[in-house]
């Protein structure tokens, strides 16, 4: 688990690309590599992947064919920088909300508006299933940011930038057109489908 706030940056240093797998070697800031180990649990761009090798300060991860096709992992560049976020322990302080690090899908920036002291930025969700998940005021993780909706326009939705997020993330350097993962709130996709599934077992029996 993950609270979605970011830890800090790190750098794609290498991708080998194979037929079934990517695997990412990604330099990691030497704050963030204390205590990590094989098998440790990161957050990359919001989404949940396993330390392969350690070596000095990169470490390796390999990205499954799924993962790749439902987040925006599978286009970045050697040199480009991601969101990393270690896994949560016991008894660290949650500053965001719950973040499992499965992404359910990616969303496109369509507007960012670029204020005195922060961004506002709307995204468009290609997948209008989804809808049904994101509420005014609600959670969501975009590229592993636990962030507060504001205001939702048909398959649009907004969220504010404040200066500490834009200046510890990559959140700054998006442009219009990019692709964003998104995880939704595990606890309003379990309030949704539950109510959904409930309301078609009454009409059924009805």
């Amino acid at each position: 688990m993950f609270t979605g706030i970011v830890d800090g940056v790190a750098q794609v240093i290498s991708i080998d690309k194979k037929k079934d797998l990517y695997n990412y070697n990604i330099k990691f800031p030497s704050f963030l590599l204390k205590n990590l180990k094989p098998g440790a649990s990161i957050a990359h761009n919001g989404c949940c992947l396993t330390v392969k090798k350690i070596n000095h300060f990169n470490v390796t991860f390999d990205i499954m064919k799924i993962t790749l096709q439902h987040t925006n992992l599978g286009y970045l560049n050697i040199g480009d920088y991601i969101n990393v976020e270690r896994s949560l322990k016991y008894g660290d302080e949650v500053g965001g909300h719950l973040v499992s690090g499965h992404i359910i899908n990616t969303v496109e920036i369509s507007k960012i508006l670029k204020l005195k002291n922060n961004y506002i930025i709307w995204f468009q969700v290609k997948d209008l299933s989804l809808m049904k998940y994101i509420f005014y005021k609600g959670f969501i993780c975009l590229d592993g940011i636990s962030l507060t909706i504001m205001d939702i326009i048909k398959n649009n939705f907004c969220v504010s930038i404040i200066p500490e997020t834009l200046s510890l993330t990559t959140i700054s350097s998006k442009k219009i057109k990019d692709l964003v993962n998104m995880e939704i709130d595990l606890y309003t996709q379990i309030s949704v489908d539950t109510t959904e599934r409930l309301v078609k077992r009454n009409v059924f029996y009805k």
